[in-house]
């Protein structure tokens, strides 16, 4: 005797929905792999194209004394350079073909603790131009792997790597003939412009002495011209600094720091500065109090546990320094991309 068994058929839940639920579900699905893939082409860009997008940002900035002649300003800052970018330095390189009067570099030049031969070579023919600079975190120490959450809600929260040779760094810029403006007064001419400049050390990590370089910016001396500009010079942008500089009259403060937020978001900007200023002032130029202006540079560079920027393009600044009472308009910060070939994309 042959007996049958009967056995059951499985029925899948969504089979069991009516067909508008159906639908919904598959949109539901659909949108979730559309979100997962739009995700990861982002990151893909952020990571692997626009780190590597160097641009020079333009801007006219009318802070020269009336009458002075024209003087153009090449600001470097966050290269964060690692032996390995070849790319990067190349670019570096090509910065030259600028042409600038005047090169200031306002610290994180190292990501590497032999990174100073990288970065020395890479500035060349800079190196041959009138320089200043000051140092920041990222000269004196490593970078270390970060909960990137902190980055966002814990800004305070400091991890320091190995310590780096920016001594080294320092000597091998002073030899050409660079000024180190640390906690230092300089005057010098560049191009016909007198110039008073004065810095500070990074206020990121509280090494900022602001009352060593206090008083009037341009004192003075017996027998000595007033100077056409006065320049302060700091690695993060921080209020308390830049409320000194501007109570003692400066005209122009160069920083950098913020990396222009690093990740930006379209129609809202930076998301974070990682300092006390505004996210409006996270890169760029800018009015702090009724004389002073503030240029803040995005920098090319990032920490290597880091490696990403979205709608924050990597850049240096081409600042052209004008009279007070030059006609400016039409003029303001704009990207652009190298000035001349850095052959190619990897860094």
């Amino acid at each position: 005797m042959i007996s049958t068994v009967r056995t059951a058929t499985r029925t899948s839940p969504s089979r069991t929905l009516p067909p508008a639920a159906r639908r919904a579900l598959r949109r539901v699905a659909g949108g979730v792999a559309g979100a997962a893939a739009a995700g990861a082409l982002g990151v893909g860009y952020a990571a692997g194209i626009e780190r590597r997008w160097w641009a020079v940002r333009r801007d006219t900035l009318p802070v020269l004394a009336p009458g002075s002649p024209t003087l153009r300003v090449l600001h470097l800052t966050d290269l964060h350079l690692r032996p390995d970018q070849r790319a990067e330095q190349r670019f570096v390189a090509s910065l030259a073909d600028l042409e600038p009067d005047l090169v200031v570099d306002t610290g994180d030049n190292l990501a590497h603790p032999r990174s100073v031969p990288a970065v020395l070579q890479a500035l060349g023919r800079l190196l041959d131009k009138p320089g200043l600079v000051v140092f920041g975190s990222n000269d004196y120490h490593g970078p270390r792997p970060k909960n990137p959450t902190n980055y966002l809600f814990r800004p305070q929260h400091r991890i320091f790597g190995p310590e780096l040779p920016w001594r080294d760094l320092r000597a091998g810029m002073l030899e050409r003939g660079w000024l180190d403006c640390t906690h230092t007064r300089h005057r010098l001419e560049v191009g016909g412009v007198r110039i008073a400049v004065a810095g500070v050390d990074d206020p990121h990590i509280g090494h900022d002495d602001y009352d060593r370089v206090a008083g009037p910016a341009d004192p003075g001396g017996v027998g000595e011209e007033p100077a056409d500009l006065r320049l302060g010079l700091v690695h993060s942008p921080e209020p308390r600094v830049l409320d000194g500089f501007a109570a003692d009259g400066y005209d122009l403060v160069l920083a950098g720091h913020t990396h222009g937020g690093q990740l930006r978001l379209p129609g809202y900007g930076a998301i974070v500065t990682n300092c006390g200023v505004d996210r409006s002032r996270a890169r760029g130029s800018s009015r702090w109090g009724a004389h002073m202006r503030l240029h803040v540079s995005a920098g090319l560079g990032t920490s290597p546990y880091a490696p990403a920027r979205f709608a924050c393009r990597p850049e240096v600044s081409l600042l052209e320094l004008v009279p007070r009472d030059a006609d400016t308009s039409g003029a303001g910060a704009r990207a652009a991309g190298p000035p001349s070939r850095a052959a190619g994309t990897t860094g």
